[in-house]
């Protein structure tokens, strides 16, 4: 992710980019689970979930949780835990 930032003119856009398509990916994912019957990793719920919040939330949970994550750690590992934090399951 860093290097994407780091090597590229527009390279802080790209790695948003990056990141959205991750959550959604993720966004994906958690409602194919539950549309066959599984219990999702995280739910909406009728909550805000737009592509803006990509980045904070990718930030958010590196700041949360600076002791768990080291530099090579995935993107989608990242944003699945932060995912997970913010968008409990309340059933």
């Amino acid at each position: 992710m860093r290097a994407l930032e780091a090597n590229e003119k527009d390279g802080k856009t790209y790695a948003s980019y990056y990141l959205v398509g991750v959550m959604e990916g993720l966004k994906e994912a958690s409602d194919t689970a539950l549309r066959n019957g599984q219990k999702p990793p995280f739910c909406i719920e009728g909550r805000r979930f737009e592509p803006a919040m990509a980045r904070s939330l990718y930030q958010t949970e590196l700041v949360r949780h600076a002791d768990n994550y080291e530099a090579d750690m995935p993107v989608q590992m990242v944003v699945k835990a932060a995912l997970e934090s913010s968008f409990r399951c309340t059933h």
